[in-house]
């Protein structure tokens, strides 16, 4: 009904839909206008800023540790778990590593402006196939404020304005990060929508972010699976996602015993709340009597909660029976499903069937047996003998990542700088007309 006022309510604040949708169109179209700009900076520009910025993180990291202690205060009342509390502290060496990746990705070669074919035609034209940003990026994210830092690096560095909508449960946090990164625009004459950042904690705004078609170019969405879906379900603009992080990691006939545990023990326990994370343990019936006893006492010291197949619980008596839901699930927390399969063959059959196509691993000494779980498994990142914890845009070199995506079109895997940018034809000619 035209004129109507809604409400929602969030804390002990009341939102009026009215005057939230024209704050959300006004951060969109200043985004947009910001991006104009950015898409002109030149790369020693660039590079000058981001250094800048990773700066102003490290002078102002007692304001942000401040603003991050408000956040955990509050924790309880959102019910984080404590992997999620994890995700969500920091402390100076955090803000520290923080600044670290956004230098980083100040160094990575620009993004922009790259002639990536070229070619002459019979009737004398050039047509050059060239690099250019995607516009404005809005990354819509939960509990961990590094993607703050990261996503606004990232963005800049490619030529793309950014807009911020962090987690109710690191509002504070994102505030302060995002206050220190915009210090040095002025300085440049960017404006502080460069980098938008959405602070009401009404779910009220999401839905509205979604609606800005004609400003914003992309989503891209950081979170649990209901999170995501969600916002794949409601968005009129393209969305680049992954649904669910369920890794495994495959304990071939072959493998080396030592490689396997460490490797094993790492993409469990690590850091258990994270999408690369393993959550399935395969290992082949052959290696199992011997590797399985070794890794089981380390998961339990760790606090580990085994659920395992009917094989399983012979080996290690006392666990819990894995149901078939498990299979599916990223637990994000400490808990690890473990089934024991006959063959190679079973193994990539189970990651086909219960894999969110994120990222997998084998343990083996076997190259024909690699080669082939490389080939047969359809995933994002697949790894030979090495941890899927190492599913990273920083461990590949790209600086830091804005996301993962499991999709197929446009991006896949971890998301740098590159797939940040789209491309366009330039045609130089000398007079050509069309007959």
């Amino acid at each position: 009904m035209a004129g109507e006022i809604r409400f929602t309510r969030y804390g002990r604040h009341e939102t009026p839909i009215g005057y939230a949708e024209v704050t959300i169109h006004k951060i969109c179209v200043q985004a947009k206008q910001a991006a104009s700009t950015l898409a002109l900076l030149d790369s020693r520009v660039k590079v000058r800023l981001l250094l800048k910025m990773a700066r102003a993180l490290e002078r102002d990291w007692r304001a942000i540790r401040r603003s991050n202690e408000k956040d955990l205060r509050k924790a309880g009342r959102f019910g984080l778990t404590a992997a999620m509390k994890d995700r969500l502290y920091l402390d100076h060496g955090r803000i520290e590593e923080m600044a670290e990746a956004v230098r980083t990705v100040a160094h990575l070669k620009d993004p922009v402006g790259r002639v990536l074919k070229r070619w002459r035609r019979p009737s004398g034209l050039w047509i050059e196939k060239v690099s250019v940003p995607l516009g404005v990026i809005l990354i819509i994210y939960e509990s961990r404020p590094n993607v703050t830092a990261d996503c606004a690096s990232l963005c800049l560095k490619s030529g793309n304005a950014v807009i911020l909508r962090g987690g109710r449960e690191a509002v504070e946090t994102n505030r302060a990060i995002v206050d220190a990164l915009r210090k040095p625009l002025a300085s440049f004459n960017l404006p502080p929508a460069s980098i938008g950042f959405v602070k009401t904690r009404a779910y009220s705004a999401v839905n509205l972010l979604l609606k800005e078609t004609e400003n914003v170019s992309l989503v891209i969405p950081r979170g649990g699976e209901a999170l995501i879906r969600k916002i794949a379900a409601l968005s009129r603009i393209p969305v680049i996602k992954h649904y669910r992080g369920n890794c495994h990691v495959y304990i071939d006939r072959d493998a080396d015993i030592g490689k396997a545990v460490a490797i094993a023990y790492n993409a469990k326990v690590q850091r258990p709340g994270v999408c690369n994370a393993m959550e399935t343990l395969l290992v082949h019936r052959r290696i199992a009597p011997v590797v399985l006893p070794r890794l089981g006492k380390l998961f339990l010291e760790a606090g580990v909660e085994l659920r395992g197949c009917p094989v399983t619980r012979r080996i290690l008596p006392g666990i819990k029976e894995a149901r078939e839901q498990d299979w599916y699930e990223e637990y994000l927390d400490l808990i690890l499903a473990v089934r024991v399969v006959p063959s190679l063959d079973e193994a990539v059959r189970h990651i086909t069937r219960y894999g969110s196509q994120h990222s997998d691993a084998i343990v083996t000494r076997n190259k024909r047996a690699a080669e082939l779980f490389v080939h047969a498994v359809d995933s994002a990142s697949v790894f030979v003998n090495a941890s899927t914890r190492l599913a990273d845009g920083g461990v590949y070199g790209f600086g830091a990542e804005v996301g993962i995506s499991t999709d197929k079109f446009h991006a896949r895997g971890p998301m740098g700088i590159e797939d940040l940018t789209s491309y366009k034809y330039v045609v130089r000619g000398t007079g050509q007309i069309r007959e």
